[in-house]
């Protein structure tokens, strides 16, 4: 817990703004209930069956997600990363050798990006360098080893950075939030918060 705590203070004293998103706040009413969702896709969780992981950032966090609908799962170096839903890999970078607090390290990220049958789109982000299990144009499943997490790009530590896009008419690319499949259902998560996931490789689509 001591590495949770420091990394709670350095969020605090580098950031207390938020944005000023309309997405920030339909995000914080689904995470709520307030409104229901029962129509997106539901995705798993990003790592191995039977493991958790603490969410040291949610969407639109003080710190690199102001204006982010992401999310950062606390990972160690060397974790397996998995395939949160199935798709076709578009995009991937495992050359990246740099990583820590300089935005100038940001373009050293290693990254695995696939495409969904829907048209969205799903990023993996700080990977381990030449940490990359799949190939452009390889299709994959859901729950299936894509890559190693790392610390590469602009980071503060090791950790996954997760993000979906979908395809909005009229505009390029929106961030959209995703609902989980957890060990104690499906949930929007939250940051400062920990998730399982099952045992079972099976996720629900409602």
């Amino acid at each position: 817990m001591r590495v949770v705590s420091l990394i709670a203070f350095l969020f605090l004293i580098i950031s207390c703004s938020v944005s000023r998103n309309p997405l920030r706040e339909q995000i914080k009413a689904l995470q709520k209930g307030a409104i229901k969702d029962d129509t997106s896709f539901v995705y798993q969780l990003p790592f191995e069956p039977g493991k958790k992981r603490f969410v040291v950032q949610g969407y639109f966090g003080a710190f690199s997600h102001k204006e982010r609908a992401a999310l950062d799962f606390k990972m160690k170096k060397g974790t397996k990363v998995l395939a949160a839903r199935e798709g076709v890999v578009i995009r991937l970078r495992e050359d990246g050798d740099k990583g820590g607090l300089k935005k100038e390290y940001r373009q050293f990220g290693n990254f695995v990006i696939i495409q969904h049958a829907d048209s969205s789109r799903s990023g993996y982000w700080h990977l381990q360098q030449n940490g990359v299990v799949v190939n452009v144009g390889d299709t994959v499943k859901q729950g299936q080893w894509i890559g190693i997490s790392g610390n590469t790009g602009y980071t503060a530590f090791p950790h996954l950075h997760f993000i979906v896009w979908k395809s909005v008419p009229g505009s390029q690319w929106q961030q959209v939030p995703t609902r989980f499949q957890t060990q104690k259902g499906v949930r929007y998560l939250r940051a400062w918060k920990w998730y399982k996931r099952n045992n079972s490789t099976e996720t629900k689509t409602k």
